[in-house]
């Protein structure tokens, strides 16, 4: 009997080693698990506050300085890694940055604008200031984060509306413009010659340090839509050279629009100053995905990234 109780016991033992061994292997797995599901980081996208002192039937100019509150608040309690504003900050006239500047500086995230046609609705002897007064070193520019690059780009750079009347780069943005299909819209713009070389410079980079890279800017480029930079097509065959490219973000189109090409995905983001309803995102970074969650009129979307991206 003595020998057939120890032999029960170790019996028992093994199958309580087993057990907690087993129990011990679900657990990691679990954890690996929740681990894959966090985002290597998260920031946030506003695009379009365009803050005036006037109102309209859909946009409500002079509600975007609460909504803009509203967001910097929800910001300000998640762990973000950046916020970019993709431009139109303001509707028009210059003292318009006064009422929202300080708003967008209470965020806890370090925090970045590109530059929209809008924010040139000053008078001319102001337009040359809009940069610095948007905390602008330069008109265009990059950062890193994480393994990330991020390149802000100015579609104002040939256009009719960024610097004064008589200035020599207004008629050469004109005589540009006379040569585009009849009919394209003003008040867009185009990225110039220096600018391409730039962000050619910038993904030769990204892929010598292995970077992945996202660009902003406040005019859409794809899909085809009255919006699109002047010379979109020749960004859109820029960045389809470069497997580093993962995404091109933008504002501008305010009922926001999706397409992709050359395994890039081209997100216009919804206007905050349309409707009585807020609009801006949270977007998450994972190894395999862009997760974009909308809050209010911004919908939520999944962006898949390619094993080679």
């Amino acid at each position: 009997m003595c020998l057939l109780f120890r032999i029960m016991k170790a019996s028992r033992l093994k199958i309580i080693s087993s057990l907690i061994a087993l129990l011990i292997s679900q657990i990691s797995l679990i954890a690996d698990h929740e681990q894959l599901k966090k985002p290597l980081f998260r920031f946030g996208a506003v695009a379009d506050c365009q803050y005036c002192n006037q109102t309209s039937g859909v946009r409500k100019y002079s509600l975007s300085t609460q909504k803009l509150r509203d967001c910097v608040e929800h910001y300000n309690k998640l762990d973000l890694a950046f916020v970019i504003h993709l431009g139109d900050f303001i509707d028009r006239d210059f003292e318009s940055f006064d009422k929202v500047t300080p708003i967008y500086n209470r965020l806890k995230a370090p925090h970045y604008h590109v530059l929209g046609n809008h924010d040139f609705s000053v008078t001319d002897d102001k337009k040359a200031l809009v940069p610095a007064k948007l905390g602008l070193k330069e008109r265009y520019y990059d950062f890193t984060y994480n393994g990330w690059r991020f390149l802000a780009i100015d579609g104002n750079d040939v256009s009719l509306h960024a610097y004064p009347k008589n200035d020599p780069r207004t008629k050469a943005a004109a005589a540009f413009h006379r040569s585009l299909k009849a009919g394209t819209p003003n008040w867009n713009g185009a990225v110039g010659k220096e600018q391409l070389r730039w962000i050619k410079e910038k993904l030769e980079l990204a892929t010598k340090n292995n970077e992945k890279v996202i660009l902003f800017c406040h005019f859409p480029i794809f899909p085809a839509n009255v919006h699109n930079l002047w010379n979109a097509d020749a960004l859109t065959q820029l960045l389809g050279k470069y497997s580093c490219v993962v995404a091109y973000i933008n504002g501008h189109n305010h009922k926001g629009n999706y397409g992709t090409k050359d395994n890039i995905h081209y997100l216009t983001l919804k206007g905050m100053v349309n409707t009585t309803e807020n609009a801006y995102s949270i977007i998450e970074v994972h190894k395999e995905k862009l997760l974009l969650k909308g809050v209010g009129r911004q919908d939520d979307r999944l962006m898949a990234l390619p094993a080679n991206k």
